[in-house]
């Protein structure tokens, strides 16, 4: 028998990956007691309602994507691979996530002000990269990195809800938009070790 700690981490696991996969609002809290075969009573002993257990998902994706991160940051040379790394990742996610989830979690204002807080560490995170590969010579001086993060973000936000990802893979339009992006904001020397990279990474895969 799981203990509760074990069972809430289960609990939550598995709401995320529903709701992510079908959208928020068709997931009742019956349906994810009925996947664990659990009563709806256990699980409102661990969460009082729908909108708590929805939090909690997303503290999790949160802590599990920093993880991600830390991993990245330690297996790579310098900015750019970390961010060819970080942002790949965020297109796998991010086409395994249905649109409905991002429609749905809206209607739960305290998870919608969590995520949104969420986005806004990570476009910071991102910001202070792209400032890190000025400082190490990779990209140009003069150019807003905010902006930069910003477009980057809401580009791949917005690919839910264009045809393109049904005409091609998601990963080769995911490329596509950051490599035409690094591109532009590589200096020579960055240019030279995006070029590298590329090579080795399509190698690689």
């Amino acid at each position: 028998m799981l203990c509760k700690a074990e069972l809430k981490e289960k609990v939550v696991v598995t709401a995320l990956t529903v709701f992510r996969e079908n959208g928020i609002k068709s997931i009742t809290m019956d349906d994810i007691a009925a996947m664990l075969k659990i009563s709806k009573r256990t699980l409102y002993e661990i969460f009082e309602d729908k909108e708590a257990l929805l939090k909690e998902c997303i503290i999790y994706h949160q802590y599990m994507a920093q993880e991600v991160w830390k991993e990245i940051v330690s297996d790579s040379t310098n900015v750019l691979e970390i961010l060819l790394k970080c942002y790949r990742k965020s297109v796998e996610v991010l086409h395994k996530t249905d649109r409905r989830f991002f429609e749905d979690i809206k209607k739960y204002p305290e998870a919608y002000k969590l995520i949104m807080s969420y986005r806004k560490q990570d476009g910071d995170r991102i910001a202070d990269f792209l400032r890190k590969g000025v400082a190490q010579g990779l990209f140009r001086e003069e150019i807003n990195y905010e902006i930069i993060q910003f477009l980057l973000r809401e580009q791949f936000n917005a690919l839910k809800n264009m045809d393109i990802c049904r005409q091609y893979a998601p990963l080769e339009v995911f490329e596509t938009i950051m490599l035409t992006c690094l591109q532009g904001i590589s200096t020579q020397k960055g240019a030279d070790e995006l070029e590298k990279f590329v090579y080795a990474y399509r190698k690689k895969n």
